[in-house]
């Protein structure tokens, strides 16, 4: 065959290259910036893996069951087996790569626990392990890149898909050095694009991940998934750009919760939930802190000095940098925050959607993490991801070239309109109204939610919509920043709609206007645009992931 595109350099899209390169398939990397940027870097927790348990009690079936249980029982069973079964030799294969894990006095991989998790199975490479996995897949990338396998280019954003008569074809990119227009084309495409943090201002994850992508071919027909699947982590501290995570890692090694109650240290999670409490799901963790609505604590400084300063670094630095608080002598003041995307582009258990030759990997991706992720398990997702839509572009197509459609007066009418847009006298610029969308989203969308908010943001996303063709662009700031809009309110609709619909508390969506779980509901989500219309299914059928 000829060449993937691939829409994003984090893990997945780094993942997906090198596998793709492994079975002898040309791969053009497309970001707006280098691997080294991306959001994986950010993940200091760990990566979830069952291999060598000598005493017989963790199992890949546990592992499966946790996920399982763990995103309430939508997941589909057959994708979950295959990413639990496949962790153990992702990480031989990362150690292969040069990664260096921390390990026990015997010489094992040191594992830590992590929330919702029955056993302690997440493997981690000091204070930073996605930082080490992103090393790792961008030297090994490289030895491909010498062999003409893989080729960057940076200084790129996705505009478009060339989508006809449900194929994709290739894309159409904005280039920030000539801030023009053009098309790549290609036999596949894979987007590894991550989340939807702009879409709410301030979250824990990067804002360069905005959510336009899936935004725009959404309106260009590909399906959405479990869209109001939103997981709040429960320990977070506030920046003046964003919030910054507290890893799990600080309660898997032992960091306690507490509120003040009557003078006194009250650790609500354990007197709930026992022992273990502090390390409930992070949808129970998140829920247990909103019900308090007092300030919460999380307190690690009766650790060893040497564990906090080893194995919870890049914790200690972030709170005494941005914060000046000393963890190995106070506690931490923490409060929920959005970190992780459960919903994104719909895909089957090969990762493709149902747009032929459009794959999805990664946090954009919808599967694997039903209604709520167990901590540890997206570094695996996003690695196994990637292969997994390499093996699937590797069986689906011939090594013969696919014709390609003309999409010369589409690329016309779009460079004709990006060229025009922004022209108006709207004394409201997109910044602005992105700051409002964002504050929209957070108040309609918070961690509980209800019919009359949901309804009020449905209304006031229409008027953003609605006026968003009126806009004064800023031409201070690269044409990217502007047009993504109608793409992103689009999102932001659909994650309304979806969250409207589903009328039960499950997972990390909670009504309160809907408190318990429904068997009628026990299903993903599907949203399709037809037309300006959302419409809403639910996956009974398991057409996506089984």
């Amino acid at each position: 065959m000829g060449k993937v595109l691939i829409i994003g350099c984090g893990i997945s899209g780094l993942s997906s290259a090198i596998s793709l390169a492994e079975k002898g398939i040309k791969s053009v990397l497309v970001s707006p910036f280098p691997s080294e940027r991306a959001q994986s870097v950010m993940a200091a927790g760990g990566i979830n893996a069952v291999d060598d348990c000598p005493d017989g009690a963790d199992s890949v079936e546990k592992h499966i069951s946790d996920t399982i249980k763990g995103g309430s029982f939508i997941a589909g069973k057959e994708a979950v087996t295959g990413l639990c079964k496949s962790a153990a030799s992702i990480i031989d294969q990362l150690e292969r790569m040069g990664m260096v894990f921390t390990k026990d006095s015997e010489g094992r991989y040191a594992k830590r626990a992590f929330g919702g998790q029955s056993f302690n199975r997440t493997c981690f490479s000091g204070a930073s392990t996605g930082k080490q996995i992103v090393t790792s897949l961008i030297m090994e990338c490289r030895k491909y890149e010498s062999d003409g396998l893989i080729e960057r280019m940076m200084w790129t954003d996705f505009h478009s898909g060339l989508i006809r008569d449900g194929r994709i074809y290739g894309a159409l990119l904005f280039s920030e050095a000539t801030r023009e227009l053009f098309p790549v084309y290609a036999d596949a495409v894979i987007v590894a694009t991550g989340g939807q943090n702009t879409l709410f201002g301030k979250t824990t994850g990067s804002t360069t991940c905005d959510g336009y992508t899936a935004g725009k071919l959404f309106t260009q027909g590909a399906e959405l998934k479990n869209l109001e699947f939103i997981q709040y982590h429960p320990t977070t501290i506030e920046t003046v750009h964003k919030r910054m995570l507290i890893s799990e890692a600080a309660r898997g090694e032992g960091g306690r919760l507490f509120c003040n109650k009557d003078g006194d240290r009250f650790y609500f999670m354990e007197e709930k939930f026992g022992p273990k409490g502090n390390l409930m799901p992070r949808d129970v963790v998140s829920s247990c802190m909103h019900k308090l609505g007092t300030q919460v604590y999380l307190d690690v400084s009766f650790l060893k000095k040497d564990i906090i300063m080893n194995r919870l670094y890049e914790v200690y630095d972030v709170c005494k940098k941005y914060r000046n608080i000393d963890i190995t002598r106070e506690p931490i003041p923490v409060e929920p925050s959005i970190h992780f995307f459960m919903g994104g582009l719909a895909v089957k258990n090969n990762h493709e959607t149902n747009i032929e030759g459009l794959y999805a990997v990664g946090e954009c991706a919808s599967i694997y993490h039903g209604a709520n992720r167990l901590g540890g398990n997206s570094l695996l997702s996003a690695i196994y991801g990637g292969q997994v839509a390499a093996s699937s572009i590797k069986e689906s197509y011939s090594a013969a070239a696919h014709s390609t459609a003309d999409f010369t007066e589409y690329i016309k009418v779009e460079n004709d309109k990006f060229k025009s847009a922004g022209r108006n006298s709207s004394k409201f610029p997109v910044a602005y109204i992105r700051d409002m969308v964002a504050e929209d989203m957070n108040r309609n969308l918070g961690i509980v939610r209800d019919e009359k908010s949901l309804e009020e943001g449905i209304k006031n996303m229409d008027y953003y919509m609605d006026i968003a063709s009126k806009l004064n662009y800023d031409s201070n700031v690269l044409p990217y920043f502007n047009y993504s809009v109608p793409g992103i309110l689009n999102l932001g609709k659909a994650i309304l709609v979806s969250a409207l619909s589903r009328k039960e508390s499950r997972g990390s969506h909670l009504r309160s206007d809907y408190p318990g779980m429904d068997d009628e509901y026990k299903a993903a989500s599907i949203v399709s645009y037809n037309d300006g219309r959302f419409d809403i299914r639910y996956d009974k059928e398991g057409s996506y992931e089984r």
